[in-house]
């Protein structure tokens, strides 16, 4: 039987020497962590979720808000418009419907809007709004269309605290790849290459009955991993509205209704009912994902951080 060769012993020398050669291999890493630092939130991308996306710009300001006050002119703090270009305290689902929009999409005569965004009391001017419906259902092919005349708002105007960032939240989005970084309630300072985000992801499960409620949110709820609660059993499509802003934020953003923490946003669904129906039957209930295109020739939409 063959026998090992006895080890040398490691000398002091020996081991100084390994001691210096370990710190050169940190010293190195840690320079190159410093100039290419790790981004995790950019990571993150729009994946291969069923969804279909809209692209709508801005497309006026009004001190309106036909869902929480309709018929008052005038009665609520500025909001920023996108999607149809009629939007006002007097709308009805019948004019909203016969207006023209600003959407990609011609068939989405929607009304979305945010409150209006302030830098140092100046207001900022908003880029565009990029509108995610996704599925988030187990089984693709269980969610429902939004009905005609549904409307809600998600988010909190009177918050004094900070928002779940991933509900309502700012991040900073590069301009020509549109990666973000993470979503925060805080809002960030970004680089001269970025411009500021907005976002409020609006509930996706609904009770099945009210068009609306009193205060625009009971008759919704977020689902739980794709669960809806069994007080809110029907599932509808994830809207998450993304606003850029010709801006790179920091400490003196503020919003209409307040400080940056009181974010939201408003959903009234005047689509042009049977092509809102045919997205979500050809690209959701068939669990593809279309993004600003169709399920025959889907195109992938901007990265998103989920």
């Amino acid at each position: 039987m063959a026998h090992r060769a006895a080890r040398k012993p490691v000398t002091v020398r020996t081991r100084r020497l390994r001691l210096i050669a370990l710190s050169g291999v940190i010293s190195g890493a840690l320079a190159l962590l410093a100039a290419y630092p790790f981004q995790p939130a950019l990571a993150f991308r729009q994946g291969d979720m069923p969804d279909f996306v809209v692209s709508c710009p801005f497309t006026h300001r009004l001190a309106d808000d036909p869902i929480v006050h309709p018929g008052q002119p005038g009665a609520s703090h500025l909001h920023d418009f996108y999607g149809n270009k009629s939007t006002n305290a007097s709308s009805t689902y019948a004019s909203m419907l016969a207006a023209g929009t600003t959407c990609a999409r011609v068939g989405d005569t929607a009304g979305y809007w945010v409150p209006t965004v302030y830098q140092d009391g100046v207001v900022v001017v908003p880029l565009k709004a990029t509108v995610y419906y996704r599925d988030m259902a187990p089984d693709p092919a269980a969610v429902h269309t939004f009905p005609a005349d549904f409307r809600m708002v998600a988010g909190n105007h009177d918050a004094t605290s900070p928002q779940r960032p991933l509900l309502v939240g700012w991040a900073c989005r590069h301009a020509l790849d549109g990666l973000k970084g993470r979503w925060t309630s805080d809002v960030p300072t970004c680089s001269a290459n970025e411009n500021l985000v907005f976002r409020v992801r609006f509930p996706d499960c609904w009770n099945g009955r009210d068009l609306d409620t009193p205060d625009h949110m009971s008759h919704v709820a977020y689902s739980k991993n794709g669960i809806c609660p069994a007080r809110f059993p029907v599932a509808v499509p994830r809207v998450s509205m993304t606003v850029a802003y010709a801006s790179t934020g920091g400490p003196g953003v503020t919003l209409s209704s307040g400080s940056a923490l009181t974010g939201h946003a408003d959903f009234w669904n005047t689509w042009n009912q049977p092509a809102l129906d045919h997205l979500v039957v050809t690209c959701l209930r068939a669990g593809i994902h279309c993004g600003f295109g169709t399920a025959a020739r889907p195109q992938p939409a901007e990265p998103i951080d989920n």
